[in-house]
């Protein structure tokens, strides 16, 4: 049953994302870049913290 509930959620995901391309490939476009951008924040921090880790965690 939760395989099922997994496919109709991936499937309504794709079935959205390919509406907002269609119908405004700029706010598509927009979204894409907050994504990334919220990807390489996050990878950022991830190695500040793994730097200040190895530094011992002095502050």
């Amino acid at each position: 049953m939760a395989v099922n509930g997994k496919k109709i959620a991936v499937y309504l995901v794709v079935v959205f994302a390919l509406y907002v391309i269609i119908t405004d490939p700029a706010k598509a476009a927009d979204y894409v870049q907050v994504g990334f951008e919220g990807i390489s924040d996050a990878a950022q921090a991830v190695g500040e913290f793994m730097t200040w880790i190895a530094n011992g965690g002095d502050s």
